[in-house]
């Protein structure tokens, strides 16, 4: 039986080593992918948080009022998903690029 405290230090090296391969330039892009994510779940938040106040603003409105508000809270919903899917295959293609370089 192997000696738990060996296998530790074993898979502890191992991650080091891995760390310590990764360079500047892979560094940089990794952080770009990143930011890329970050910055369209924010611009996400941002539409979410509009078809939201759409909604509420018209709380207390007329059927036809309120169904519009309704139908453009929708589409600023289907905007944000659509900004958030192109951030994450943006930030997946940098990494995928990264991962192919190094």
């Amino acid at each position: 039986m192997r000696n738990p405290i060996i296998s530790v230090l074993t898979v502890a090296a191992g991650v080091l080593a891995l760390a310590a391969c990764s360079g500047p330039a892979e560094d940089a892009a990794n952080k770009q992918a990143d930011a890329v994510e970050q910055s369209t779940d924010a611009r996400a938040d941002a539409l979410e948080n509009q078809a939201n106040a759409t909604r509420d603003a018209a709380a207390g409105a007329a059927a036809a009022g309120k169904e519009a508000a309704d139908a453009t809270g929708d589409a600023l919903e289907r905007k944000a998903e659509a900004v958030e899917d192109a951030g994450e295959k943006k930030a997946d293609a940098i990494e995928k690029e990264v991962d192919r370089k190094y």
